[in-house]
């Protein structure tokens, strides 16, 4: 692999000029592609293999024209206090609100409240349903101008008047302000760590251009906006990452005395070798989401790893393009000076870096910093234990939002359950008596307790299958609610054995009910395969037994401390006001995943960079505890730039409004700084130094087994190197 990309990077170097044209070509005919191509059908849940899915297709079967993909909008209606919403001034003016929000040109249907019997039994409280043609993304500036311009006019008039359900549905916001600031402060730490404008701004142009060709693929192809959230998040950080190696490393074969070409072949034969093994491991941890068998998840992986793939490519050709235009401008100032004086100037370590220092405090007291760092992680990973998961839904908005103030309207008018309604489906088609068994079951499922009312039975057109509506006593997100989901699918079995009729149960919340617990079967199989994986990829890396458990054992340390910060956040309410978490509940069930599958690539990454190079130090003679110190000197400036990145640009999407975008920006940054700085900075180093020589142990047999992968480019040190006799001008 060495050969081979050592090759690319010379190439690309060489011929700068076509490999800079044929990225441009690829960016721009991708713009153009992503703004010819039609607008992407609206996503579209489901969840293959649950009872909430096979309801779902079953009323579509049935009940043909009632499935709908159109938003909809929940007008609930407040009458002042000691008021009744149905005295005669007050209905007059829900009328008139009505009628006003039913003048918008994408309207299908409105239900009146007081037709319909939708209000409460103190009678304070109404809501009004309007169905749309369209879905929220689709409805127009005129049609929502309608809805909220009738809601303000009823405002006016004395009433409390709030909007729920999906037509004001607005798109995640990604971080705005504060993903800028994300990208500010990547630049001050490129600045910082390099010393040189040039060398600081090559990682973020490649990043940007590969991000650009990544998200506009992604709408060429059809996928939706929704399917980017996390493309964009990792597409941008691992970038900028992948350049920051391979910068580091040219800056490095520079200073060895090599020739721009040969230092450019050699930064992507070595380090770049790594960035293919890294990004290979986020590519496969993404693409291993598709095994959850969610489809949304399934496009949010595959997405995501074809940027970090594009992401790759950029780093592997393009920059090393891009080095060819800037090969002294990268350099620091002081070897550019000793260019212009006609000299190359030798590499003196007289006095330790911060990263030597720190790998000898670390090898002369392995065992307290192995302990401290152990026991640090160890109450990180304590809340887990109470981790919930769910699908947060309006009750997590801001109580800003009029989707927040509806919920809390409807809940207290007609109680916590109302907003989480249970769809119940009975298929009597087999029964000999399809009326008569749906009168029994509806009889045994009114009974159960937790059902505040169940409504009555509409049957379909043939008669054989009756649709009704059971109102929970708690609220939709609560483990009694889950607890009586489970309840009546219980009581299924007796029914079909006494009446020959199919009870099932959906709805929106029975379907947030079997996501999380999906999510909760398909996470310890997705955990075996990712960490697995992780021991056989670094087994062929670093030729060890010893190294791959322990990278994989950080690995779980890591995670699980993110985890941690996650439930004690978003769960627990600690911190929550700062980070503008404006209500507590459960995890998104999606995160666990989520966050295994992105966590692992970057484990790795760190992983490859810090040890490879005290591989190297040990099979060319040096002692395991030089050797670490070795790879410190090296590698750990680097590290730590890249983390301080990662977790710069992660937070920056802790700013987003969406309590899921902000979960996701919290648990990635909170992942990344423990397992750079407390795992591979501190218990690596602390668990290499009490291993000694046993730590690069393996046996023989397997040895000859495995393919040798040389990430760290041995072969190119067998080569005839190309030293640079006097300095090369530009």
């Amino acid at each position: 692999m060495a050969k081979f990309l050592y090759r690319v990077g010379r190439f690309a170097f060489e011929k700068r000029r076509l490999v800079v044209t044929l990225w441009l070509g690829i960016l721009a005919a991708a713009v153009v592609g992503a703004a010819s191509a039609p607008t992407p059908p609206p996503d579209s849940f489901s969840i293959p293999g649950t009872e909430s899915q096979q309801a779902f297709d079953l009323l579509a079967q049935r009940f043909p024209g009632t499935k709908s993909d159109g938003a909809q909008a929940r007008i609930v209606f407040v009458a002042p206090d000691g008021q009744q919403i149905g005295s005669d001034e007050n209905r007059a003016k829900v009328e008139q609100i009505v009628a006003s929000a039913a003048s918008g040109g994408q309207v299908k249907g409105v239900l009146d409240p007081f037709q319909t019997g939708a209000v409460s039994k103190n009678g304070t409280t109404a809501y009004a349903t309007v169905s749309y043609g369209a879905t929220s993304a689709d409805l127009t500036d005129a049609t929502k101008d309608a809805l909220t311009s009738a809601v303000d006019k009823g405002r006016a008039d004395g009433l409390t008047v709030e909007i729920g359900g999906t037509a004001l549905q607005a798109k995640p916001d990604m971080g705005g302000a504060t993903e800028a600031i994300g990208l500010a402060i990547a630049a001050i730490v490129l600045m910082i760590t390099f010393g040189a404008v040039a060398a600081a701004g090559l990682p973020l142009i490649t990043a940007l251009i590969g991000l650009g060709v990544g998200i506009a693929a992604i709408m060429t192809i059809g996928m939706s906006t929704t399917t980017t959230t996390l493309a964009m998040m990792l597409g941008l950080a691992v970038g900028i990452d992948y350049a920051l190696f391979i910068v580091s490393r040219y800056r490095t074969e520079r200073r060895e005395g090599y020739s721009p070409e040969e230092a450019a072949g050699r930064a992507v034969g070595t380090a770049g070798s790594a960035v293919v093994f890294a990004g290979l491991t986020v590519v496969i941890a993404l693409a291993g989401l598709s095994v959850v068998g969610i489809p949304m998840l399934t496009k949010m992986g595959l997405a995501a790893a074809g940027t970090v793939a594009i992401a790759v490519a950029v780093a592997l050709t393009l920059l090393p393009a891009l080095l060819g235009f800037f090969q002294k401008a990268v350099m620091p100032k002081a070897f550019r000076k000793s260019l212009r004086a006609e000299e190359i100037p030798a590499r003196h370590d007289a006095k330790p870096n911060m990263g030597t220092r720190w790998a000898r405090f670390v090898v002369r007291r392995p065992v307290a910093v192995l302990v401290l760092g152990l026991l640090g992680l160890g109450v990180l990973v304590l809340p887990v234990s109470s981790l919930d998961l769910g699908i947060p839904g309006d009750e997590s908005q801001p109580t800003s939002t009029t989707q927040r103030r509806a919920y809390d309207d409807l809940a207290a008018g007609f109680g916590a359950g109302f907003n989480g309604p249970l769809s119940i489906v009975i298929d009597a088609k087999n029964a000999a008596d399809p009326k008569a068994a749906v009168e029994k079951a509806s009889q045994t499922l009114a009974a159960t307790p937790g059902v505040v009312t169940l409504t009555p039975a509409m049957f379909n057109q043939a008669g054989d299958t009756a649709m009704l509506t059971a109102i929970p006593a708690t609220g939709p997100s609560t483990t009694a609610t889950k607890d009586l989901v489970h309840t009546l699918r219980g009581e299924a079995g007796g029914l079909k054995a006494a009446t020959g009729a199919t009870v099932l149960v959906t709805g929106t919340t029975a379907m947030n009910i079997d996501m999380s617990q999906k999510m909760q079967d398909a996470l310890l199989p997705y955990l075996a395969v990712v960490v697995g994986l992780a021991v056989i990829l670094l087994m062929l890396v670093f030729r060890s037994i010893a190294v791959p458990i322990k990278a994989a054992l950080g690995f779980l340390l890591s995670v699980g401390a993110a985890f941690g910060v996650i439930v004690a956040v978003f769960q627990w309410g600690w911190l929550a006001s700062l980070l503008g978490v404006h209500q507590t509940g459960p995890i998104m069930s999606m995160m666990p995943i989520f966050l295994i599958g992105v966590v692992f690539g970057l484990a790795m990454d760190y992983e490859v960079f810090l040890v490879t190079r005290m591989r190297e130090a040990f099979a060319h003679g040096s002692s395991a505890e030089d050797a670490i110190v070795t790879g410190f000197q090296h590698s750990a400036r680097v590290v730590v730039a890249a983390a301080a990145i990662m977790i710069a640009v992660f937070s920056g999407f802790i700013g987003g409004g969406e309590a899921m975008i902000k979960m996701m920006g919290l648990g990635l940054a909170a992942a990344v700084f423990f397992d750079a700085f407390v795992v591979r900075m501190t218990i690596v180093p602390a668990v290499l130094a009490l291993l000694g020589d046993k730590a690069w142990w393996l046996p023989r047999w397997l040895d000859k087994i495995l393919p040798n992968v040389d990430v760290e480019g041995e072969s190119l040190e067998r080569r005839e190197p190309e030293k640079e006799p006097e300095p090369a001008l530009v």
